[in-house]
Parts: C-alpha cells; structure tokens; sequence
C-alpha cells in the first residue's frame, strides 16, 4: 500500500488500515470476513447503508446509456430531474443548481459566487465571516473561512486574508463585526446547527433566524454549509427550511447516498439574478469536469425517493432516541454528552482516554474513528434499535468497565 497517500496521517508511523472487502447494509466487511457495525457513515455519507440494490439499479440503468457527458454546451435528464428535485424540497426560492465534485469544492463555488454578486454591482467585498472552530473543506478559500488549526496550521501565516470569525450563539458580537466591518464583507458562512469536525457542537436555531436578519440588514449574504448537516443528520431534512432561508447552501457528503463524490451550491433568485445578464463579464467562469455526472445524479434522484418513501425523518427521531442514552454514561474523564438527530458526540478532557479505543470497538463488531476528544456516532438512517444499542453499550463498557480507574 505504499503507493496509496492516505488522509489525515502520518505516512512514516501509520496502523495499517482496515483491508475491506464489501459492504452490506450497516455492515463492512474485511478481507477476512470480520464484520463490523459502519458507525460514521463513511464519512458521514452513506445514510442507506452500503449496497442499496435500489440505487445500485438505478446506477447500472445509467451506465447503459453514458457514464458521463459535461455540461458545457450540453444537458443530459438525469441532471435535470436532479435539479428539480432539489428546488422542490429546498425552501423557497433556493432553485438555482451549481454541481461540483465535492464538499469543499461547493464551498470555494459559494465563497466565489459571494465575491462575484457583490463585483457585478461594482463592490468589492472579499471577507467572510464564519465559526471559531469551524471546519469547511480542505481545499484552498475553504481553508481561509475555517478556523481549525489540527486540520490547516501549516497554511495559517501571514499570507491568510483576514478573515472575521464569531462565537456561535452570540449575536452582539456578529452584529457588531459586522457594523465594522460590512463593507468590506461578502459573506458569513455557517455549519448551522451542528458544527462537524470543529468537535460537534450544537447551537441554536433562534441565533441563525437573528443572523439572518443582520445579514439582510448590513447587505451580507448568508451562506449555509449542509454539507454534513444535509438530509436530515441534526432531525430535519435539512436545517434550512421556510423560516430560514440562507441565500447559498451547500450541500455534499449524503447528496448521492455515499455512493459517488458530488455536491451542489443552491443560490436564491437574488444571488442568480446578478450574474443573469447582456454581459459576459457577469457570467459565473467556474467549471467543474464532473459538475452533474448523470450517475452521481441518477444516485441522488433514488437516493431522495427512499428517504421520502421510507420516512426517514421518523427513523432519525428513533436513531435520536437511542442515542441519548450514551447520557447514562458517567465517567470523571468525559467533559459533555451531546446528541441531536442523527449524531451523538462524547468530549473528553483527555484523548488518552480514547486510547486504545477503536481497537476495542473493532473487537465487539464496531468500525468507529475517533480524533482529538471526540468518540462520535453518525450511523447509517437503517441501523436498528438492536445494532445501535450494541454499539451504545460497547461505548459504557469502554468507559465503565475497562477504563473506570483512568483519570
């Protein structure tokens, strides 16, 4: 495997990784037939599980009709329908889709879209306000609104625009950024709700119905990054609904059901309709090889008519259920419990707590990753009660059992 460059590591000292054969269901399963219990999604992705013979048929329709085909110059009906889909279920007037290959690349296509809505009406606005701690893609403007040092210091200098960033939750100190500071502002990009790899924190719903409001007052547009959020992880399809309208959302990760890299930047008419003229000069110049891939496309269509079909905000409100009960967990080590919708998320104080920790899971039947201070679950939607509860109880024992003289 030397010649594989594997994320988020250290080449020289890595573990192995897991050698996985296939997948079924919530399950994985190794080379060696050990089967485990997915309990982050594949990145948080793969909300049907894995080999969905629904959206496997719909993949394997596609191929027989052309695995690709770009969007310059030309149009194909999977994008189509895909498109329309998506203005259906996103509130109000978020119609307007931009495809693209990944999370954070939807997000350099939001921050780019911001930059350019304010250009086209002769202002230059160039900053962004986001989240301490916040974490929006690893690529490089999606480097510049986050805020996590474990993930981008060694791109953090003296070369990094200045961007603004706020505590979640305080509205004073947004407004007063932003009172400062508009004119030179595009944007404020959010994680709403629930932030992800900046540690899961939770925030409130009424801080971003306020958010909006400043936004529109001091002519910023208000970005929402779903890109984890989206298709119903914190409970609700997504966080944006009609009392909450970001002028872009991001969506990613989930869009395909994990089966294939894509994602889309929804604009509203205000944002679109800057761009919408006699002028060359207005047009957005972003292209993205693989920008509606009919398969990708073809996979979200069946990805969407399951999770409507199937109910699937009623089995996140059952998964939420469960999940609480990592609340009964007590251990001097662990700093705060949080759950919401589809995702449960114990802080430590201290990562050695953790050690040692995915092996044990690997050992009762679990594939989970921590980082830093974190042991999280985001399972697939079609995990039951008894698979879920399994793991709920592999988490006590670590706790309660194995490590309760660690302090």
């Amino acid at each position: 495997m030397k010649n594989i460059w594997f994320p988020y590591t250290q080449m020289k000292n890595m573990t192995p990784p897991l050698h996985i054969d296939r997948g079924e269901g919530v399950y994985l399963y190794t080379k060696d037939e050990k089967k485990l219990i997915d309990t982050v999604s594949s990145w948080w992705s793969t909300i049907h599980g894995y080999n969905n013979l629904e959206i496997n048929n719909a993949i394997k329709d596609q191929i027989d009709k052309g695995s690709h085909m770009m969007l310059g110059g030309l149009v194909h009906d999977p994008v189509i329908k895909f498109s329309k889909k998506l203005a259906s279920i996103l509130p109000k007037d978020l119609d307007h889709c931009f495809f693209s290959d990944s999370g954070s690349v939807g997000v350099e296509v939001a921050l780019k879209m911001a930059v350019q809505y304010f250009s086209n009406q002769g202002m230059k606005k160039t900053k962004f306000i986001s989240y301490k701690d916040s974490y929006h893609g690893d690529t490089w403007k999606a480097m510049e609104v986050g805020d996590d040092p474990d993930y981008h210091k060694a791109f953090k200098g003296n070369n990094t625009p200045s961007n603004f960033y706020v505590t979640p939750d305080n509205i004073n100190e947004l407004e007063e950024v932003l009172k400062n500071n508009s004119k030179e502002i595009a944007g404020f990009i959010v994680e709403p709700i629930l932030q992800g790899a900046g540690g899961f924190k939770i925030h409130s719903r009424e801080y971003l119905k306020k958010a909006r409001i400043l936004c529109d007052k001091y002519d910023i547009l208000f970005i929402f990054d779903e890109v984890a959020t989206g298709f119903g992880r914190t409970g609700n399809l997504f966080v944006a609904d009609e009392d909450l309208v970001p002028d872009i959302i991001i969506l990613g990760k989930a869009l395909t059901g994990g089966y294939l890299g894509h994602a889309v930047t929804v604009a509203n008419d205000k944002v679109y309709y800057e761009f919408y003229s006699d002028s060359v000069d207005d047009s957005f110049m972003h292209g993205p090889t693989f920008m509606g891939n009919p398969l990708a496309c073809a996979a979200g269509l069946k990805s969407i008519e399951i999770f409507q079909r199937e109910n699937y905000i009623e089995k996140i409100k059952n998964i939420e259920t469960i999940l609480n009960r990592l609340k009964e967990i007590k251990h001097p080590m662990i700093k705060e419990i949080r759950v919401i919708g589809g995702c449960g998320c114990i802080e430590v104080y201290d990562n050695k707590i953790l050690k040692g920790f995915k092996e044990y899971c690997y050992e009762n039947g679990i594939w989970n990753r921590t980082f830093l201070n974190f042991a999280y679950l985001m399972p697939p939607y079609i995990i039951t009660e008894k698979e879920l509860s399994h793991v709920i109880n592999t988490f006590k024992r670590w706790f309660c059992d194995v490590n309760k003289d660690v302090l």
